[in-house]
């Protein structure tokens, strides 16, 4: 036996395949200086035999460390370690002394200031109970269904195509697919065509605020409203007008107000479960906001991020299903469907406008993560994601009516609110005299973390309201945390 076969150990239960674990165990041998340079090694059909393996598998390891230089083949000799081995250690730059960091700060000149974004993301601490701004359970996510079409697109003989650069617009299959599932649930009759897959809202909305809005232009959202939105309009060099949102959405006079006085290009809604107020756009304002974006010309951006997510009634048929001109470009998403790590997100548009969205996500990401989209797709054709719906609907809806029940009971002197006919999250107005900072402070110093009110407004003023998910907390744990809730209140009145 010749000291290579010694030397190797093949595991077939690793994940990895049987001839990379050959290769990568030569490569660490030599490394190493076991084998050394010039030294022969054994005939594929020897060292297959000692491993137990198949000749083929050992002539694939020996091509591959051809392939990177690390073996010289001579015909009728055999094969040798490369008397010239691959130089696979850094080499410092002329003249440099030691280790040296990586500045903190760039030598040449850097705006800190293009990009604004106050809010980064930060970590929970651990075992905090959290009334998040409405996200959904992600422990009932249907990942085992995720992973189950993972592991069939595995053993698909065509696997290697969706690893490989694929359309920028996304997935044909998914696309389809949605389109099917647009149609049924959202009275959304469009084609595969019409749809750009994004990752996430966001994304999308990024993309349209770039390839519509150019400086000075004008874009209406409401007040409150959901800052990530008015960030990306901001940054396009967009200038707001906000109005104002009562118990049947977006104030449509204020709208018609602005239109007559600017030249409006572009306008944001949140027409089902409006973030932060939880409230729905009327019917009629509806038809309504279609009429002016008719006579006046502007865009409508429907953002339906929790469309799927209904508890008290049938939910009202999208802005974009009623939209005959033109005028609606409808993002939605995954996130919420699934769980927010999961970044599928979706634009319906006339195709003229898919087609430049899709020019600009080449430049950017050129294309989502092929084998999720395919996974995705298979879930909706299966009805996976229908029947995870129904489940998911029924949870969150008791939930929701404990959330109402505990707070009524526990903090009903303190605090209003309307319960929401959807969504994830409920929008609570303290009394007056409550302070939403103080609380929230309280509250993080006895394991809870709730909002403080900020960041809901335009106008950066103390506000009393504050929104709070109910979604990714069990019963037990919604008890636990109004019970933490209620005693921070408490404690902010003395």
């Amino acid at each position: 036996m010749s000291i290579l076969e010694s030397l190797l150990i093949i595991d077939k239960d690793l994940s990895v395949p049987v001839y990379l674990q050959i290769t990568n165990g030569v490569i660490g041998h030599i490394r190493r200086g076991a084998l050394k340079p010039e030294s022969m090694l054994p005939s594929s059909r020897t060292l297959a035999a000692a491993l137990h393996v198949h000749r083929k598998t050992v002539i694939a390891a020996y091509d591959e460390l051809y392939a990177q230089s690390w073996v010289d083949v001579y015909p009728r000799k055999g094969i040798f370690v490369a008397k010239n081995l691959p130089d696979v250690t850094p080499r410092p730059l002329t003249g440099s002394d030691g280790v040296s960091n990586l500045p903190t700060k760039t030598f040449f000149d850097v705006n800190d200031d293009h990009v604004p974004f106050p809010h980064p993301y930060k970590a929970v601490p651990e075992h905090h109970l959290v009334f998040n701004d409405g996200f959904p359970d992600t422990r009932i996510a249907p990942i085992d269904l995720l992973v189950r079409e993972y592991r069939r697109f595995g053993n698909y003989r065509f696997t290697s195509k969706y690893l490989m650069y694929g359309p920028e617009q996304g997935s044909e299959n998914l696309r389809n697919e949605l389109a099917r599932f647009l149609s049924e649930s959202r009275g959304l009759h469009v084609s595969a065509e019409s749809i750009l897959i994004t990752k996430g809202v966001q994304m999308a909305m990024y993309l349209t605020a770039q390839i519509l809005l150019s400086k000075g232009d004008t874009v209406i959202a409401a007040d409150p409203g959901y800052p990530g939105a008015n960030e990306i309009f901001e940054h396009a060099g967009a200038q707001m007008a906000f109005v104002p949102v009562d118990e049947h959405g977006i104030d449509l006079d204020a709208v018609e107000a602005i239109c007559k006085k600017r030249k409006v290009k572009l306008l944001y809604v949140i027409p089902h479960h409006h973030r932060p107020t939880t409230v729905t756009l009327s019917s009629e304002r509806r038809m309504r906001l279609l009429e002016l974006a008719m006579k006046y010309r502007f865009a409508i951006l429907e953002d339906d991020y929790d469309y799927d997510f209904h508890y008290s009634s049938s939910p009202i048929l999208p802005l974009a299903s009623a939209d005959y001109y033109g005028s609606v470009i409808y993002v939605g998403s995954f996130c919420k469907t699934i769980a927010p790590g999961i970044r599928i997100g979706f634009v319906v548009a006339p195709q003229n406008l898919i087609i430049q969205l899709t020019r600009l996500r080449r430049m950017i990401d050129r294309q989502g993560e092929q084998l999720l989209e395919e996974a995705m797709a298979n879930l909706l054709k299966n009805g996976d994601i229908s029947r995870h719906l129904k489940k998911a609907n029924k949870i969150y809806h008791e939930r929701r009516d404990t959330l109402c029940r505990l707070l009524d009971e526990q903090l009903g002197e303190h605090l209003s609110f309307k319960i929401p006919d959807g969504g994830f999250a409920i929008w609570v107005k303290y009394m007056k005299g409550l302070n939403a900072a103080i609380i929230s402070r309280h509250a993080a110093a006895m394991g809870l973390s709730v909002s403080d009110g900020n960041d809901y407004y335009h106008a950066s003023v103390s506000q009393r309201h504050v929104r709070v998910g109910f979604a990714s907390l069990n019963l037990d744990e919604l008890e636990r945390a109004v019970e933490i809730w209620g005693r921070a209140v408490k404690k902010s009145l003395h």
